[in-house]
C-alpha cells in the first residue's frame, strides 16, 4: 500500500471493480425467469455488464455533483425557460432511452415485457436514481396519451423512439420526447382537489380540445420535458387533465414560466421547478372533470417504479456494505465474519430479496390486471402497499448500510450519502405514506373480487399460519371502519405477500429466516440484525454477494 511519512496505508477498501449487476444478483435473475421474462435473460446480462462499470459510477457522481441550472432568459433578454444539464446526465439518459426503459413494454408487447423492463429499471436504479424520474413519467403517460387518437397519432413515433433527443425544440422537430407532470400547488400538496390553476377553452371545450391555463405549480417534475400532464380546474369547478407542451403547435414557445429550480435534499441530478402558466396552451386529456381519476391511472405505474427504485437503492447499498465488510479487517478478522455484523448484513440481504421478489411479481401483474382477479389484486391493492413499505424500509436500510462503512460511509467520496439522500423521495412522490395507505383501504373497498383473490392466494400458499391470516382478516375489517389503522394493514399485507413469495421460490433458509424475523417475532423487522443467529447468516450473505464464496471460513 501507499506509504506516507507518518504511516502506512493499509486495511483500506478499494472501489468495486467492474461487475455484472445482473449476474451477481441471484434473487433478481431467478425472479426474471419465473415471472415470464426468460427470453430477456441475455439482454439483461448485457445491461448488467454495462451498468456495472466504473464509467457508469463516474457518470452518476458527476450528474449529481453538477446539478442542473435554470436559464430564464437568453443573451438578448428573451424568455428561454431552459434547464441546462451536465453532459453526464445526457449520457445516462441516452443509455436509458437506448434500453427502452421509457417505452419498451408498450412498444414491444409480449409476455414478460413488463417484467423485463422492471428488471432493467432496477439495474439502472443501482447506478443513478435522478434520471429515473423523467423515465417513469414518460412510461406511465403512454397509456393515457394512447387513449387520445389524434394526439397519439402525432406523438407515437417520438414516444416509442429509443433515440434520446435533448434538444429544446418544437415537437415536430424532435426525434423523441420526454413527458413530465404538474400536479402539486402551494395550497394543496397531496390534496389534489385543492388545485386552483384555471383552464378555459379556446372555442368549444371538451376532450381533445385546446384550452388556455392560468395558475402555478409548486412542483413541476422534469421541467425540461417536451410536454407535461397538468391538472387544472375548469370554470364549473371540475378538475381535468391537460397535455401542455413546451412549444405551441404554431412553433412559438408556450406561455409557461420557470421561476426557479428546487434545492432538494437528494435527486439532485434531476430538475424540479416552480412554474407559472400565463395563458399556456394545453389539450384536454380524458373526460372533463375526470382529471384526478386520469392521473390515478398513471399512478399505478409510477408507484411500481417507486418500489423498483427503492429496491434498486437498497441493493446498491447492500452491495456497498457487503463489499466493505468483505475487504475490511476488524479485531483480527474480516468484518463480515464478526457474528453481530453477519446478522445485520444477512437481515439487510433478506430485506432486499423480499423487495425484489415482490417488485417483479407486481410487474408481472401489470400485464394481466384486466383479465385475472389475482393480478388485479396485486396491481391495484398491493402496489400502493408495496410503495408504502419498501420505500420506507429503504431509508432505514441505507442508513444501516452507511453505518457498516462507518465514517468512510458518511463522507461524500462514498456513494452512500447520495444513495441515502435519494431514498426519501420515493416515499413522498406519487403519494406520501398516509395517502398510499389510505389508497390500500380504498382499493379493498372498490375491488372486492380482487381483494378476495389476493386473500385466497395468501391462504393457498401454505406458508402462512392460519392464525396469522385470521388476525389479518380482523385487522382489515377494523381498518375499513377506522382509517387510522391503514398503515398497519399496508405493512402486514406486504409482509404476508413477501413471506408467501419467498416460501414458494427462495431457498428454504431465506424463507424461514424472513418469516421468523418478520411474522413470528414480536415487532420483527423493525431494527435490522434482530432475531437472526450468526449460524444462519453465512449462506444468506453468500447468496446475496457471490464474492464471499471465496472467503468461506475454514
Amino acid at each position: 500500500m501507499d506509504s506516507w511519512s507518518t504511516h502506512q496505508v493499509d486495511n483500506v477498501v478499494e472501489d468495486i471493480a467492474s461487475r455484472n449487476l445482473y449476474d451477481s444478483d441471484a434473487a433478481l435473475r431467478e425472479a426474471v425467469l419465473r415471472e415470464g421474462a426468460a427470453w430477456a435473460d441475455d439482454w439483461l446480462h448485457g445491461i448488467g455488464a454495462e451498468l456495472g462499470t466504473p464509467r457508469q459510477r463516474d457518470l452518476a457522481r458527476l450528474a449529481n455533483a453538477c446539478a442542473p441550472q435554470l436559464h430564464s432568459h437568453d443573451a438578448q433578454g428573451r424568455r428561454a425557460d431552459r434547464v441546462q444539464f451536465h453532459p453526464a446526465w445526457h449520457e445516462l439518459m441516452r443509455g436509458i432511452w437506448s434500453r427502452g426503459l421509457h417505452a419498451s413494454a408498450w412498444s414491444q408487447p409480449r409476455p414478460g415485457a413488463f417484467v423485463a423492463r422492471a428488471a432493467a429499471f432496477l439495474l439502472q436504479g443501482q447506478v443513478e436514481a435522478g434520471s429515473l424520474c423523467p423515465t417513469t413519467m414518460t412510461f406511465a403517460a403512454i397509456p393515457l396519451l394512447r387513449a387520445e387518437p389524434e394526439l397519439w397519432a402525432a406523438q407515437q413515433g417520438r414516444l416509442f423512439s429509443f433515440d434520446y433527443d435533448a434538444a429544446d425544440l418544437p415537437l415536430p422537430d424532435k426525434r423523441s420526447m420526454l413527458v413530465g407532470m404538474g400536479l402539486t400547488e402551494k395550497q394543496g400538496g397531496s390534496d389534489l382537489r385543492a388545485v386552483a390553476t384555471l383552464a378555459r377553452p379556446i372555442g368549444v371545450g371538451g376532450r381533445g380540445r385546446p384550452y388556455t391555463l392560468v395558475g402555478h405549480k409548486w412542483f413541476y417534475s422534469a421541467p425540461q420535458a417536451d410536454a407535461h400532464l397538468v391538472l387544472a380546474r375548469e370554470d364549473n369547478g371540475d378538475c381535468s387533465c391537460f397535455f401542455v407542451p413546451r412549444w405551441n403547435p404554431d412553433g412559438a414557445r408556450n406561455r409557461l414560466r420557470l421561476l426557479r429550480l428546487k434545492d432538494k435534499l437528494g435527486n439532485r441530478s434531476n430538475a424540479s421547478a416552480e412554474v407559472e402558466f400565463e395563458g399556456a396552451w394545453g389539450l384536454m386529456l380524458g373526460e372533463s372533470g375526470r382529471g384526478i381519476a386520469t392521473m390515478l391511472r398513471m399512478a399505478h405505474y409510477t408507484r411500481l417504479d417507486n418500489v423498483l427504485g427503492s429496491t434498486a437503492l437498497l441493493r446498491a447499498g447492500l452491495v456497498a456494505a457487503l463489499h466493505h465488510a468483505a475487504q475490511r479487517r476488524a479485531f483480527g478478522q474480516p468484518l463480515w465474519r464478526q457474528p453481530l455484523m453477519q446478522v445485520v448484513l444477512a437481515d439487510l440481504a433478506l430485506e432486499c430479496e423480499a423487495a425484489t421478489a415482490m417488485a417483479l411479481r407486481l410487474a408481472a401483474a401489470c400485464e394481466r390486471a384486466d383479465d385475472d382477479a389475482l393480478a388485479a389484486g396485486l396491481h391495484r391493492i398491493l402496489t400502493p402497499a408495496a410503495k408504502f413499505w419498501v420505500c420506507k424500509r429503504a431509508v432505514q436500510a441505507l442508513a444501516e448500510c452507511m453505518e457498516v462503512l462507518g465514517g468512510n460511509g458518511y463522507v461524500e467520496e462514498s456513494d452512500l450519502p447520495r444513495l441515502l439522500r435519494e431514498a426519501p423521495v420515493n416515499s413522498i412522490w406519487e403519494g406520501s405514506g398516509n395517502v398510499v395507505a389510505l389508497d390500500v383501504l380504498r382499493a379493498l373497498r372498490r375491488h372486492p373480487d380482487a381483494a378476495a383473490a389476493l386473500r385466497d392466494w395468501l391462504g393457498a400458499s401454505g406458508a402462512l399460519p392460519a392464525q396469522t391470516l385470521r388476525a389479518f382478516d380482523r385487522q382489515v375489517a377494523q381498518a375499513l371502519q377506522d382509517a387510522s389503522l391503514a398503515r398497519e394493514v399496508a405493512q402486514q399485507l406486504v409482509l404476508l405477500v413477501q413471506s408467501a413469495l419467498l416460501a414458494a421460490h427462495a431457498p428454504p433458509a431465506v424463507a424461514e429466516a424472513f418469516v421468523a424475523t418478520r411474522l413470528q417475532q414480536q415487532g420483527g423487522g423493525r431494527v435490522f440484525g434482530v432475531g437472526l443467529a450468526a449460524a444462519q447468516a453465512q449462506g444468506l450473505l453468500e447468496r446475496a454477494w457471490p464474492p464471499l464464496l471465496a472467503q468461506r471460513a475454514p
